[in-house]
């Protein structure tokens, strides 16, 4: 080989190994900047909006006025309803849901009696029985890809995906072989929580909604 040949050729090891110990660097650095839930946890306060996925903090945008509209009223007529057939534990966000690899903080979540076991102080150990995502521009795609998936390996039953710029609210839940089937209101569009039985709303109530005080007595809660 000649010389100049061999000189192209330790150039070109040279480079290869000084990009090697980049990406090992790289790798070591992305590495650090992991964190465990635990860590997580003594960070955040309770006036954090942020969400932990596989030891990273994804910070969320503050929610729209719309978006706190629909959470508010949600909650307002389910509390209500739950508190009336002692069915559970009902919470809008910030409150964490622990799952495998994830702490996401949905909407509204909530949990059975059956289950309050895995209610903690400061998040809930394990799925909910019902998630609901109210979507932002900003949270399209974790709310429509990851958290369904997410929520669909962990096993919660009922997912509700509400998004506010469309008017559109999709209902899933989980089929025999734990994978979320899209189910749709009824004829006249009323959906029927199947987490909440007896709890029935008409859809455009999220766009059009009535006082909550006519909501209840619609739904005979008062």
């Amino acid at each position: 080989m000649s010389k100049k040949m061999k000189d192209i050729s330790l150039a070109s090891e040279t480079e290869m190994s000084l990009r090697q110990r980049l990406l090992d660097i790289l790798d070591v650095e992305e590495e650090s900047t992991k964190i465990s839930f635990e860590e997580f946890l003594d960070w955040a306060d309770e006036d954090t909006h942020a969400e932990w996925v596989r030891g990273e903090v994804i910070i969320t945008s503050p929610a729209s006025r719309r978006h706190q509209e629909i959470s508010g009223f949600l909650i307002s007529i389910m509390q209500v309803f739950v508190e009336a057939h002692n069915s559970g534990w009902l919470c809008s966000a910030p409150f964490l849901m622990r799952l495998e690899d994830s702490a996401r903080e949905p909407d509204l979540l909530f949990l059975a009696a059956q289950h309050q076991e895995r209610l903690c102080e400061t998040y809930l150990d394990g799925p909910a029985d019902l998630a609901v995502e109210i979507i932002s521009p900003e949270s399209f795609g974790r709310d429509r890809g990851d958290k369904f998936y997410e929520y669909e390996a962990a096993g919660i039953p009922e997912y509700w995906l509400i998004d506010p710029l469309r008017e559109r609210a999709e209902f899933y839940q989980l089929d025999e072989q734990g994978r979320y089937q899209l189910v749709v209101p009824d004829e006249d569009g009323v959906y029927h929580a199947a987490q909440l039985p007896g709890f029935a709303f008409p859809v455009d109530w999220l766009w059009e909604h009535p006082s909550v005080l006519q909501a209840l007595k619609t739904l005979g809660l008062v």
